[in-house]
């Protein structure tokens, strides 16, 4: 579930970038993204 998250949330990020949509929303969204992505890897190893 929550790599179809990032997948989604990264694939309307490239959108973002290529079509100039969204603006900080996106970079925000990626951001979280990341950061969620960072927190599940550390969890798991743990």
């Amino acid at each position: 579930m929550l790599w179809t998250i990032l997948v989604i949330i990264i694939a309307l990020w490239l959108l973002g970038l290529v079509l100039k949509v969204g603006g900080a929303l996106i970079h925000i969204l990626l951001v979280i993204a990341a950061i969620v992505l960072i927190m599940n890897l550390v969890r798991r190893r743990r």
